[in-house]
């Protein structure tokens, strides 16, 4: 409870017995404080010593992912085996664009076809 909350308490309610509400929650977060400040240096040096190792092996886990997954973007990408990190990531880039221009390919071959089958079919033959 507030101030604003005790000024809102029923008008029956004296002056002293918001005095009294005033200094009773003041005490209680003064105790709250306080008891906050007394934790044992040895709990907060297991707590951090905890968080460490939770952060630790977090790190190692997000670094085996990685390498999983660069593992298998050498296994798709041609040659990508023989290749370090930096040039893998260079010849994805080259590779994915060789791939594109293989699909405007296709596609413009498709409807090339298509058109060819259409005045075919036009033309009655």
């Amino acid at each position: 409870m507030d101030k604003s909350q005790i000024q809102t308490l029923k008008p029956t309610t004296t002056s002293r017995q918001k005095t009294l509400i005033l200094n009773a929650l003041h005490k209680s977060s003064h105790l709250r404080r306080r008891s906050r400040r007394r934790v044992p240096t040895t709990r907060i040096a297991e707590k951090i010593h905890r968080n460490d190792a939770v952060y630790a092996s977090e790190e190692a886990d997000e670094k085996e992912a990685v390498e999983r997954k660069i593992r298998a973007l050498q296994s798709i990408v041609p040659g990508g085996e023989s290749l370090g990190v930096d040039k893998l990531f260079e010849q994805t880039a080259e590779y994915i664009m060789n791939l594109q221009h293989q699909v405007k390919a296709m596609r413009a071959l498709s409807s090339f076809f298509e058109s060819l089958e259409k005045e075919k079919s036009e033309c009655g033959g």
